[in-house]
């Protein structure tokens, strides 16, 4: 699985006009992606690593002030581009593969204690955010 992780002072995923998934103050943006050979031992992997990784204020983690995560669907995180102008999608699992495998990054999260928000699985959204430094990161798993 893939993930950018964005540091941010709030966040908020709107789908239709709706907000659907919000987090206030500081916490963590986190668009999700997986691949065809991800579990969901992976799934539980990366939900541990982003609940403790040292990235807000003071090299703090979420599990130590209880900030809140914003988790965001993204297969677009397996697209290549490196041949040609237009990207292709092959390395992004299908929707029936994925979907399962982003609810169990929010629930694993959630098992261990974290308040999380999400965006709809799918769906045509618009995500918006104060990125905190700037401070972004790439995790894979």
């Amino acid at each position: 699985m893939r993930a950018v992780v964005q540091r941010v002072a709030g966040a908020a995923v709107e789908v239709a006009g709706e907000t659907v998934g919000e987090i206030v103050g500081e916490g963590l943006c986190v668009l999700v992606g997986a691949t065809h050979t991800d579990t969901r031992e992976t799934a539980g992997r990366l939900a541990r690593k982003l609940w403790t990784l040292r990235v807000l204020e003071d090299e703090r983690s979420c599990s130590d002030v209880g900030a809140p995560l914003l988790v965001i669907s993204q297969f677009t995180l397996y697209g290549d581009a490196r041949k040609g102008r237009r990207p292709t999608w092959s390395a992004a699992a299908p929707g029936e593969v994925a979907e399962p495998l982003v609810d169990a990054v929010v629930s694993e999260l959630r098992a261990l204690g974290a308040t999380v928000a999400t965006g709809r699985f799918g769906a045509k959204m618009r995500v918006s955010l104060t990125n905190d430094g700037p401070f972004t990161v790439l995790l894979e798993v």
